[in-house]
């Protein structure tokens, strides 16, 4: 009896092999004989579908697993096997075995069919066996450690060629990495000697003469705006970092403001108590930064303050900041920076805020919260959730580049040596500190965007179209899951006696976020309820909230003054004694400039490999259902983009970055 037989290799380079590649079908009345794959030229070239007969004696009865095996000819050549169908000889159902990994070395492979199935949900004793070694053989490779104490743990990696070749960047990609940080370093270079032999760094608008080649139509308007309040404030709602803004009632005891001090910025005929009471007054709070370690750049001291930011929704200037106090800690004669003050000491004032802003969204909001926690996610998948299982083939595209680009991060950016240390005012130790800080009061309900805006008082600030997409979004994503988990969990009762899925959410809560006082996790998932937002949640973070914290960062940092990477001279403790020699001498120099603008378009740029949030390239669902509810989700995502993009029509300062076509389906950068 003959079975029809496809193979599709994997279409990025090097993808294909000339070594052997053997077959078995594994039915459940017994084996097919291990047949060699040849056919007449070459076979298992890059992105090419082969088809093949396997010959039995019998009907192998129903098709279990396919056992893919590859031997070397003469040298090593790598293999990667997207699929594998199978059509039996009396015409049925052509089977689909999912692959989507590399064959290296002289290796032997098991395929399960593609429809996902619940560990109780398989009976034979083969299947079991094979589920079981799947994972035990994951768990020796991949493995849990602890990069430094205090954080979320990470994979057991020194650098990113230390990973398995499943989860490492596509050669495209590594090489479109490695290339755009060459060449971002490179136009470094060429501005530094280009200012070099021009005319002295003494004025702000010198800025503009490394603000060529590498731009952003956002960038170049906040080159012409970033001086204005009203801009300023836009920033909390709309800029890279758009999570810290809170409403308050009161001030706080250590901020010295009164309502005096506020009264000629706020409109007629009200008082800043009357404000605070309706709820117009928000405050962005920095505490976190208080006492942090300061960088040495250079064998010079860099310096770091936690400001305290009032702002006011003034009925026709929309946000707009009324008082800064730059110390936690208040003396008796630390300055309350106010918009009436000299123009330069309040603008050197707003800088600071700035200056703790690029601190708070690299190190907090985009590393620790995305980058950090969803791998948290990652680890724990590929040691708990074989590949026939739902939640595996549900999470493995938004997981998809995660480990290398944290690997990657940890050995480039942020390491003793790395970027952040050599230009970033908290590198070195303080970056470190300061993450410890957060991850001591980091919350999973802070990770839920309806809480996350409801805890922070913003549910009806104006202009605010971060938290409007990512509502909408959140509720698109939660609609998709809640189909896909009705799907493969009718009940409660199947959530909590899914063996494989409680030692997962158990390896998250006690080994990946071992030591969190406050974050709120249940070490057990009782109900389909928990399941579905636990997966909105892990899904919105790879997607949504990376997409807002990463993607605008050269748009709001290309521009130095705007948001400085370090400050080189201590805050201010006279207004009248700000020049603007205080203020060169104290925003980052030349060469820090140069690679503030040169690591944000690194990071920040589109990457040209980008699979966009809900588009899956590698088909891991087979099941008809589970194809629908994709679909159902790629045209609410549609509907969404519609929208966003209908709002930004003729808008001089478009809000793009929750577009879907703008979000990538993983964190890759």
């Amino acid at each position: 009896m003959d079975y029809k037989v496809t193979i599709a290799t994997g279409i990025s380079e090097y993808s294909g092999t000339n070594n052997y590649i053997y077959i078995t079908l594994v039915g459940e009345r017994g084996e097919s004989e291990r047949t060699v794959l040849d056919n007449p030229g070459l076979d298992f070239c890059r992105a090419a579908v082969d088809q093949y007969k396997v010959r039995t004696a019998a009907s192998l009865g129903q098709l279990l697993l396919v056992r893919l095996e590859k031997q070397r000819y003469f040298v090593e050549d790598n293999w990667f096997c997207r699929y594998v169908t199978v059509e039996p000889p009396e015409g049925g159902e052509v089977l689909s075995f999912p692959c989507y990994r590399w064959l290296v070395g002289d290796v032997k492979v098991e395929l399960r069919e593609g429809r996902a199935k619940r560990p109780r949900e398989d009976s034979l004793a083969h299947l079991l066996a094979h589920r079981e070694a799947e994972l035990q053989d994951r768990q020796r490779t991949y493995r849990w450690h602890m990069w430094a104490p205090g954080i979320p743990k990470c994979i057991d990696a020194k650098s990113e060629a230390d990973l398995p070749p499943d989860v490492r960047f596509d050669n495209e990609k590594r090489s479109d990495f490695e290339g755009s940080l060459h060449y971002a370093l490179l136009e470094l270079s060429l501005k530094k000697l280009a200012i070099k032999f021009g005319k002295s760094w003494s004025d702000l608008d010198d800025f503009k003469r490394i603000f060529w080649k590498l731009r952003s139509p956002i960038a170049e308007y906040t080159m012409e705006h970033w001086r204005e309040d009203w801009f300023f404030g836009y920033q909390f709602l709309n800029g890279s970092n758009p999570r810290m803004i809170k409403k308050i009632q009161e001030l706080p005891p250590n901020f010295h403001v009164s309502g005096d001090m506020v009264q000629a910025f706020l409109k007629p005929h009200t008082t800043l108590e009357k404000e605070l009471k309706v709820g117009n007054v928000y405050l962005v709070d920095y505490a976190i930064m208080d006492g942090i370690p300061r960088n040495i750049i250079r064998n010079q001291q860099q310096h770091i303050a936690a400001p305290l930011c009032l702002l006011y929704e003034h009925p026709e200037h929309n946000l707009i900041p009324i008082a800064i106090q730059l110390e936690q800690k208040p003396r008796k004669h630390t300055p309350i920076f106010l918009p009436n003050d000299p123009p330069l000491a309040w603008l050197l004032a707003k800088m600071w805020v700035r200056h703790a802003e690029f601190q708070i969204f690299q190190v907090l909001s985009h590393l620790l919260r995305t980058h950090l926690v969803v791998e948290v996610f990652c680890v724990a998948t590929m040691r708990h959730l074989p590949a026939v299982h739902p939640l595996f083939k549900l999470l493995t595209p938004h997981l998809r580049y995660t480990l290398e680009i944290n690997c990657r991060g940890r050995t480039q950016l942020i390491s003793a040596d790395g970027i952040f240390k050599r230009v970033v005012s908290t590198g070195g130790e303080g970056l470190l500190v300061l993450a410890q800080r957060e991850y001591k009061v980091l919350t999973y309900r802070s990770l839920q965007p309806p809480w996350d805006f409801e805890d922070r008082g913003v549910t009806k600030l104006r202009r605010y179209f971060y938290r409007d997409h990512s509502l909408m979004l959140w509720d698109t994503i939660q609609n998709y899951v809640t189909g896909m988990i009705s799907l493969y969990y009718p009940n409660d009762s199947d959530v909590m006696e899914d063996a494989e899925l409680q030692a997962w959410i158990k390896d998250v809560t006690e080994e990946g976020f071992a030591d969190v006082p406050h974050f709120g996790l249940s070490s057990e998932l009782k109900s389909k309820k928990e399941l579905v937002t636990l997966l909105s949640v892990v899904i919105f973070t790879s997607t949504a909230q990376h997409a807002a914290t990463n993607n605008g960062q050269f748009d709001w940092c290309a521009w130095v003054p705007n948001t400085p990477c370090t400050m080189r001279s201590p805050p201010p403790e006279d207004k009248d004694s700000v020049t603007m020699e205080l203020i060169m001498d104290t925003l980052p120099d030349i060469s820090q400039s140069c690679v503030e603008m040169a690591i944000t378009w690194h990071l920040g740029r589109a990457q040209p490999d980008a699979i966009p949030l809900g588009h899956y390239v590698e088909e891991y669902f087979t099941e008809p259902r589970a194809k629908e509810l994709i679909d159902t989700f790629q045209k609410d995502l549609k509907i969404i983009e519609e929208k966003i993009l209908e709002d930004n029509k003729g808008v001089e300062l478009p809000y793009l970055y929750l577009c879907p076509t703008h979000i990538e389906n993983s964190i890759t950068i």
